[in-house]
């Protein structure tokens, strides 16, 4: 698989979230030691959207830390998708506001948001092990919500989160039954501060585990790599392309660091990868 896809994120709204999402270093139960800040400056945010498209990346993520899309947060997303829009980048905005209502997924799409991104995580049997102040239901609910209001779902999980074999099948069950667009495969990302011990997946259940997603999710335009692939996959190391996987987030993520954007670009041309700016 030659042709690929990147994606670049901004993280408008960092910290200070009432969950307990065990996985999440956003969580104010943990009091991990992050960046907190309630609102990114529209100026910021507009020159990583500019950085993003100049990289080649068609997809740019809108992405904030919380519960839920509350009025306060629509506003600022709606107002940056309009303003990145006049821009003329060229971008597929994606927006990742947590659970959400029919009507705020239309006003986004309204304001210029293409698609929506809500993670299932993991299965509904092992997600209250790993949160206990939403419910799975809740999360597949926002799910539908976005496939009704006519927005491209984005939709994947985090994987080494002590999750068993048919944990990971009934993920991807409940994920293809939704038929997404994009799958975002995430690995989880130990911190000091979160309850969970350190995964023990390595680089070649990672890449089994990409595979899965491409069989059992086969209608999806993108298998993505997402979080984690900086601890699992070394600089230059792209195997994943050939085990289902066609798109990539590239330079940093919510609240770790990722490949130098700009070495990535340049070292996967140099591997023969051709970089799409197809808005698929």
């Amino acid at each position: 698989m030659s042709s690929i896809y990147l994606c670049a994120i901004s993280n408008i709204k960092s910290g200070a979230c009432d969950q307990d999402c065990s996985f999440c270093t956003q969580s104010i139960k943990h009091k991990a030691n992050i960046a907190h800040f309630e609102k990114k400056s529209l100026q910021a945010i507009l020159e990583q959207a500019r950085q993003a498209s100049a990289l080649g990346a068609s997809g740019f993520c809108l992405v904030s830390s919380g519960k839920s899309l509350t009025p306060k947060l629509l506003q600022q997303v709606c107002e940056a998708a309009l303003a990145i829009k006049k821009q003329d980048l060229k971008l597929k905005l994606i927006a990742c506001n947590g659970l959400a209502t029919y009507e705020q997924l239309c006003e986004l799409k309204k304001a210029g948001i293409e698609a929506y991104n809500h993670n299932l995580e993991t299965s509904e049997s092992y997600y209250p092990n790993i949160c206990s102040t939403h419910s799975w239901q809740e999360r597949y609910n926002t799910c539908l919500h976005v496939k009704k209001a006519g927005l491209d779902l984005v939709c994947g999980g985090i994987f080494g989160i002590g999750e068993s074999l048919d944990d990971r099948k009934s993920l991807f069950s409940a994920i293809a039954s939704l038929e997404p667009a994009n799958v975002p495969i995430n690995f989880f990302h130990h911190h000091p501060s979160l309850p969970l011990k350190p995964s023990s997946i390595d680089a070649n259940e990672a890449l089994e585990i990409i595979k899965q997603a491409r069989q059992k999710v086969s209608k999806a335009k993108k298998i993505m790599v997402a979080g984690g692939r900086a601890q699992y996959f070394g600089v230059g190391d792209y195997q994943f392309f050939e085990n289902g996987a066609n798109a990539i987030v590239i330079g940093d993520y919510l609240t770790t660091k990722g490949h130098s954007a700009k070495n990535e670009i340049s070292e996967l041309k140099k591997q023969g990868y051709s970089i799409t700016n197809c808005k698929a």
